[in-house]
């Protein structure tokens, strides 16, 4: 799963999803790309769900491009603890996602495989997504 080897600050602040993606909205490495129409906090292990999706789809062809990562350290308190006492552990690790970002890119492969695969790793993601090609 993909984690943050170091952070500057432990904890992070649960912050606003407004507006559109700026960054990371073409395609830029493969032919293929899935695009994400929702916004939402995709967590790592998500993410390493949609990857094997594809690489078990595609036999391990072609090549796979991870183009969010998870660096936003969410915290949760333990079960039938009382209020208070400050911000809980770090539960996991989620990417904020907004809507126009590539998660995954694909290349090397045909577009009936690519278009299958990603179809697939769009079913284990919280958001709607589109295939798209470049």
């Amino acid at each position: 799963m993909l984690v943050p080897k170091r952070a500057k600050y432990r904890k992070a602040h649960r912050g606003r999803m407004r507006g559109n993606a700026h960054s990371g909205t073409d395609i830029s490495f493969g032919e293929y790309g899935l695009l994400s129409s929702e916004r939402a906090w995709v967590t790592s292990r998500q993410i390493e769900a949609a990857r094997r999706a594809i690489t078990h789809y595609t036999q391990r062809g072609g090549r796979v491009w991870i183009r969010i990562f998870p660096d936003k350290p969410i915290t949760k308190k333990p079960a039938e603890t009382r209020m208070g006492s400050g911000k809980g552990d770090v539960y996991e690790y989620v990417a904020v996602v907004k809507p126009g970002r590539v998660i995954f890119e694909m290349g090397g492969v045909t577009k009936d495989i690519a278009f299958a695969a990603l179809r697939l790793a769009s079913h284990k993601l919280p958001v709607k997504a589109k295939i798209i090609e470049k």
